[in-house]
């Protein structure tokens, strides 16, 4: 049998953790990713999400804002979870580590169209 390669693109990346974070009970919406000279000339950026890929392995940092009353440690793991699940399962890569970034807690209910 021959050996085919896969590639996948690091914003199919991005967009899986954007989208299995937002599915997290907690969260409010996608937080900026902080600026630096560097992200201006690399790939692996997104709304909310940085990615770095490294000998096949999966490193993810991921900046929210959550839902006034939640639990943090609870609703960041579950990010971690959800997240590192996806990878795993969409793509079979390996997970690396999953930072969670809390940058800020929003005081209202969120409507539908803030999280999408």
């Amino acid at each position: 049998m021959e050996v085919q390669k896969i590639t996948v693109s690091p914003d199919v990346l991005l967009t899986i953790a954007r989208l299995t974070t937002l599915q997290v009970e907690g969260v409010s919406k996608m937080s900026h990713v902080p600026a630096g000279v560097n992200r201006l000339f690399q790939r692996g950026f997104g709304e909310g999400v940085r990615i770095e890929l490294e000998d096949g392995t999966i490193y993810a940092d991921i900046y929210v804002n959550l839902i006034s009353g939640v639990n943090i440690r609870d609703v960041s793991r579950s990010i971690q979870h959800s997240v590192g699940r996806a990878f795993s399962d969409i793509v079979g890569m390996q997970v690396g580590r999953i930072n969670i970034h809390i940058e800020d807690i929003d005081y209202r209910q969120p409507q539908r169209s803030d999280r999408e």
